[in-house]
């Protein structure tokens, strides 16, 4: 095999009188002298030169950034790396838009162009030189990782460019994108010119020879390149993986991607000549979804263990509008997690098969200090036995964050809550109970009604059907409602209140430190005026719906009304024996006189739900709203700041236990 021949200096630092030769001239096969290696040589000034109308030029590269940042979807603070990214092009005109982006490529002149650039224009981007296949940075790092200019196909197997994938899958965060711009093999193959030659400037130009590969899977390349002055200055060779769109989208599978999507694009240049394996190309999307991995906690730092307990996905959910766990569901998962690992002083182990939950949760009594039961959903993804979680949790004598059984028994039952309220001198809607066995009834209520499930959470059986403004209505109501949730379940008849509609969201212990959060409104402003204003299945489900336009602002409420609410939620937050954390949904009648309407033990978690937007509104982050759940059960435990802890490493649990995937 036969190397490169580079004359890329001045001809005066060359020795006098001694031949070089510059060229190997004709050659038979050029898949003879292409060095497995060829990419560590050829990315230098000439590349910059020869390139330059496609790789260096300011409008384009402005072109190509507009449309990754509308295809990624990119936000300002996510961060991007840029692998391969030469002299640093798109990186540094990402970072001039306001994005947090750094490069990694393995020539050192391109580096050092790059930073050099950087520094010239005062741009606080990072660059780093490194080989793709053995990235420097830690797991769970970037939000997107690009791969840009046809640098991906480089190496001699497939395999090494399947360790470039398995690379950025470590450090893409759970739900990150990736982006390959790659060349169109398929196209290429029966397309490419075997030979042509150009003028790159009026002092140089290139000749180029192509080929197929003696396997037809990469296209060989040879440039010949030639100063008017100097004649030959580079005599090189280099090789490409054609890769199909089915190959393609199969090594991205392999890899673990997801969301496989192709964008086809045409490639600017202004010299419209030659443009080689860059000639057409695809634009190539994928989604990461994967586990967070393990923190590792170093030296003698010492580490609360604590189990997160989660719904089943794999088994169904009535609740959910397609009955499984869907993109939404794994994705706010994730966003869990990612918040959970910002919390210092703790590991998590995430537990959601609950055909084996019984089982686990005996394996890890004496190695966590507690569980973060999150598992709303209910045992097996059954709303009605969402207290036997915490019930297990108590005949296992584990610890847990949030309301006991009895607690979730007493809410999960809207009229038995209406009682112990009204009992209390606590204001309520008028309204009806009715059996399974009830034919005829007695609303005993002004109009409009709304008919309700008394028993379930998540809004289920709500809509704006529920709504009657007739008797007639109402008996069609009623029967609708319990074909939809079982002739053998209870229904409410409440008055439909049409003041505001406010939640209270309390986080802590009566007993102990306690926040109350600011109170929300539903802002009902989007909806048109036909519709009946309620916060119901459709606000919380289906995206398609009206009701999906629905925001919670904070509440304008006089500030006796205020006063009033806050004090009834904190006598109820007792008496309910709520714990950790709680909402509390009310609505103003047309006088503005607030009403109690559901009380919400173990209320959703989620990053975008009602008690993360009613801390983000203290100034909580969603982060700091898990934390300080985890303190306020912490507080009641009695658990000191080190009771508990354990050196991070030091009990190794099964693995079926700790690579659970929710």
């Amino acid at each position: 095999m036969t190397d490169e021949i580079h004359t890329d200096e001045p001809p005066d630092s060359r020795r006098k009188g001694k031949h070089q030769k510059r060229t190997l001239g004709p050659v038979p096969d050029l898949e003879e002298h292409v060095k497995s290696d060829w990419w560590k040589g050829i990315f230098n000034r000439l590349y910059l030169k020869t390139d330059g109308d496609v790789v260096d030029d300011q409008q384009i590269t402005r072109s190509e950034i507009d449309r990754i940042t509308r295809v990624l979807h990119l936000q300002p603070d996510e961060k991007v790396l840029d692998l391969c990214c030469g002299q640093g092009r798109h990186t540094l005109e990402l970072v001039r838009r306001g994005y947090n982006a750094e490069g990694l490529d393995q020539s050192h002149y391109l580096i050092q162009r790059a930073r050099s650039t950087a520094k010239k224009e005062g741009l606080s981007a990072r660059f780093r030189e490194g080989d793709a296949r053995r990235l420097p940075y830690r797991a769970d790092t970037y939000d997107a990782v690009l791969v840009l200019g046809n640098s991906f196909g480089y190496f001699d197997s497939v395999e090494e460019d399947l360790r470039i994938l398995m690379e950025l899958r470590r450090v893409l965060k759970p739900w990150g994108r990736v982006l390959l711009d790659v060349a169109d093999g398929e196209y290429l193959k029966d397309h490419f010119q075997p030979r042509s030659w150009e003028w790159i400037d009026p002092a140089m130009f290139v000749c180029r020879e192509r080929s197929l590969s003696l396997d037809g899977q990469r296209l060989i390349s040879r440039e010949v390149i030639t100063d008017v002055d100097r004649g030959v200055v580079a005599d090189q060779f280099y090789a490409e993986r054609l890769y199909t769109a089915e190959s393609l989208r199969q090594l991205l599978e392999r890899a673990g991607f997801s969301g496989i999507t192709f964008h086809d694009i045409a490639t600017e240049s202004r010299r419209n000549q030659d443009l080689g394996m860059m000639e057409r190309r695809h634009i190539v999307t994928a989604v990461l979804r994967k586990e967070w991995s393990t923190t590792k906690v170093r030296g003698r730092e010492r580490a609360k263990h604590v189990a997160v307990l989660l719904g089943d996905p794999t088994r169904p959910d009535a609740l959910k509008p397609s009955c499984v766990f869907d993109d939404d569901d794994f994705y706010t998962i994730d966003q869990m997690k990612a918040a959970l690992r910002e919390l210092k002083g703790y590991r998590f182990t995430y537990l959601c098969k609950h055909d084996t939950m019984i089982q686990d949760l005996a394996k890890l009594k004496g190695k966590v200090d507690y569980v973060l039961n999150l598992c709303d959903e209910g045992f097996n993804n059954d709303p009605r036995r969402e207290l036997h979680v915490p019930a297990l949790l108590e005949m296992l004598g584990i610890p847990y964050t949030g309301s006991g059984p009895q607690s979730l028994a007493f809410c999960y039952d809207k009229s038995l809550v209406r009682g112990v309220a009204k009992e209390m001198g606590i204001p309520v809607p008028d309204a009806c109970f009715i059996t399974p066995g009830d034919r005829t009834y007695d609303a005993g209520m002004k109009l409009p009604a709304i008919v309700k499930p008394n028993t379930g959470d998540s809004s289920y059986g709500i809509t704006q059907k529920s709504v009657a403004n007739t008797l007639e209505d109402l008996a069609d109501v009623i029967n609708s409602l319990r074909a939809t949730v079982g002739y053998d379940h209870s229904l409410l008849v409440e008055e439909f209140l049409t003041g505001k509609d406010i939640s209270v969201g309390i986080i802590g212990n009566p007993s102990g430190y306690c926040t109350v959060l600011p109170i929300t409104e539903e802002d009902y402003s989007a909806l048109p005026p036909e519709l009946p204003r309620l916060c119901g299945y459709e606000a919380k489900w289906l995206p398609d719906s009206p009701y999906w336009k629905i925001v919670s602002r904070p509440a304008n409420l006089p500030e006796e009304t205020e006063k009033v609410v806050v004090r009834c939620c904190l006598a109820l937050f007792e008496r309910l024996e709520c714990r950790d954390y709680c909402r509390f949904d009310w609505r103003l009648d047309e006088h503005g006189n607030p009403k109690l309407l559901e009380v919400n033990p173990n209320p959703g978690w989620c990053w975008d739900g009602h008690l993360a937007k009613m801390a983000k509104y203290a100034g909580i982050s969603y982060s700091g709203m898990l934390g300080q759940i985890l303190k306020a059960a912490e507080e009641r435990f009695g658990m000191e700041q080190e009771t508990g802890a354990r050196e991070a490493g030091k009990e190794s649990l099964p693995l079926d236990i700790t690579r659970e995937t929710a």
